[in-house]
């Protein structure tokens, strides 16, 4: 029994020890299988890595071959610019010298040129007054002759030719006398009662300043959009019915509302400012809208033309003729507002009639409705004069009126002494300071025609306006022109100027004569 238990543990001691051996071996091989694995790994590994090393290098290669391709064309651009470069510079050395010898050249003979004239001139100066000079002597050499023929000299020729005519013409001198005594004595009332009327020009109308825009306020720019409307809709239709233009702008906050009808600007601009305020912006809307303020503006200057009839105390009107009054508000002549200028003329005919002893609230009437016609120049053809007194007709107005319709343009003569009044305040409302706009290119006009006529005159060295055109001075030359035939040259400009301008009030005409030495010490 001990036997085989010794024997037992003998075997398994041997078999453990086999098999220690056994897993030794198979261990050892597994680790050289996986030693020759990481081996062949590390290879592959050098290997792509040689590989990848190879790629780098050559695309190194490439790319420094492109950035030597690269420069060497911008080289040669550079180098090809730089050439263009400098053959434009010597192409335009060239041209400036070429221009520079062509100026020389022309300043060269304008000198020339120049020079020569100076000496013609010169020559001819010389020339003019050897000419002056024998003419001179020739006339003296006439006159002398004539004295030895008459036997006497000119001076008493002339004294003895005065006193026979003085005697001749004497009984027509008296009776010319009488004729202008007589005459004077009869316009003496009248020249009194104009420096009255010109005295009584106290009353001061307001002045309105128009202009041919008017702004419209906007609280904020999102509301041009919705005054355009979807495809402009909105901002056609406002222009349709109200007749004016609407300039919708950069300008912040604000639209234009453009048009020379100053009735028609109004009644637009007041159109938007209800529909502003109503945020309701369409077609219907503004239809509506502008119904509603034209009949108001109907409505109100009806009733500010019975108010302003009422304040001058002119009696009843017709109320056509009433609502004609009040809309010269919206029209305008050369900047002054009708209705003001209407006014001032009632006021200043109505004080001059009173001062001249003729009937002043007639003359107020005529004055307030000499300009009638103006508020239906927009609406009917013609002018406002022939309007004005066709619808007075038609209104059975005061033959006084219907002639100061007339006479204030000329196209009638004064039949009374209300009209004049009415005739006088137009002029002096129209003649006030700051009552008109003179346009700018009128104004030049009338410059450069009174420059062009006293430039014409012979002798004349150089002519310009001064003063806005109220005054000419015109140099002369004083080897050329005396100081009576100055006088005489002063005379004929005016004249010219009387028929061929048309200015307000009066035009000096200064004729200078003057003689200068010029020395140079060098």
């Amino acid at each position: 029994m001990l036997n085989e238990i010794l024997l037992g543990g003998f075997t398994a001691t041997v078999s453990g020890f086999i098999g220690f051996i056994i897993s030794k071996k198979i261990t050892s091989a597994n680790f050289d299988i996986y030693v020759d694995k990481a081996k062949a790994k590390a290879g592959a590994i050098e290997n792509e890595a040689e590989l990848l090393l190879q790629k780098s290098h050559l695309k190194s290669q490439e790319m420094e071959l492109e950035a030597i391709k690269y420069y060497e064309n911008a080289k040669d651009r550079a180098k090809a610019d730089l050439s263009q470069r400098e053959d434009d510079v010597l192409r335009k050395e060239q041209i400036f010298k070429r221009y520079k010898q062509n100026e020389e050249n022309r300043i060269h003979e304008e000198n020339s040129t120049l020079k020569v004239k100076r000496i013609d001139l010169e020559r001819n100066e010389k020339s003019l007054n050897s000419l002056k000079q024998r003419y001179e002597s020739k006339i003296d050499e006439a006159v002398h002759t004539i004295e030895h023929s008459a036997g006497m000299t000119q001076n008493e020729a002339k004294a003895v030719l005065l006193e026979k005519v003085e005697e001749k013409s004497r009984a027509d001198i008296a009776h010319i006398v009488r004729k202008c005594e007589n005459e004077a004595r009869v316009e003496a009332k009248k020249r009194a009662n104009y420096i009255l009327a010109q005295a009584t020009s106290r009353y001061a109308g307001e002045f309105a300043s128009e202009r041919l825009t008017n702004i419209v306020h906007l609280d904020n720019d999102e509301l041009k959009g919705r005054i355009i409307g979807k495809e402009g809709r909105n901002i056609k239709t406002l222009e349709a019915i109200m007749g004016v233009d609407i300039i919708i702008d950069d300008t912040p906050n604000a639209i234009l509302v453009s048009s020379f009808n100053l009735y028609r600007r109004a009644i637009a601009t007041k159109t938007l400012q209800l529909l502003i305020e109503d945020g309701r912006i369409q077609p219907a809307r503004i239809e509506e809208i502008f119904e509603k303020v034209s009949d108001e503006f109907e409505a109100s200057i009806l009733s500010e033309g019975e108010e302003l009839i009422a304040d001058l105390n002119i009696g009843v009107m017709h109320p056509e003729l009433v609502k004609l009054i009040g809309r010269l508000r919206y029209r305008a002549s050369y900047g002054q507002n009708a209705l003001a200028h209407t006014l001032e003329v009632a006021h200043l005919a109505g004080i001059m009639a009173a001062e001249m002893g003729g009937d002043p609230i007639l003359a107020k009437r005529a004055g307030l409705l000499h300009d009638i016609g103006k508020a239906l120049t927009h609406d009917q053809d013609g002018n406002h004069v022939d309007l004005g007194a066709e619808i007075c007709n038609r209104y059975n107005e005061h033959s006084v009126v219907i002639n100061a319709i007339y006479a204030h343009h000329g196209q009638e003569e004064i039949h009374s002494v209300e009209c004049g009044a009415v005739c006088a305040a137009d002029a002096l409302s129209a003649a006030r300071p700051g009552a008109r706009r003179e346009v700018l290119e009128s104004f030049l006009k009338r410059v450069t025609e009174i420059e062009e006529i006293a430039s014409r005159a012979i002798g004349v060295k150089q002519a310009y306006a001064i003063n806005a055109g109220r005054e000419v001075r015109v140099i002369v030359n004083a080897t050329l022109i005396n100081d009576d035939e100055a006088i005489l040259m002063a005379k004929e400009i005016a004249k010219e100027i009387e028929e061929k301008v048309q200015y307000p009030g009066e035009i000096k005409v200064n004729v200078i004569r003057e003689s200068r030495t010029v020395v140079f010490a060098k």
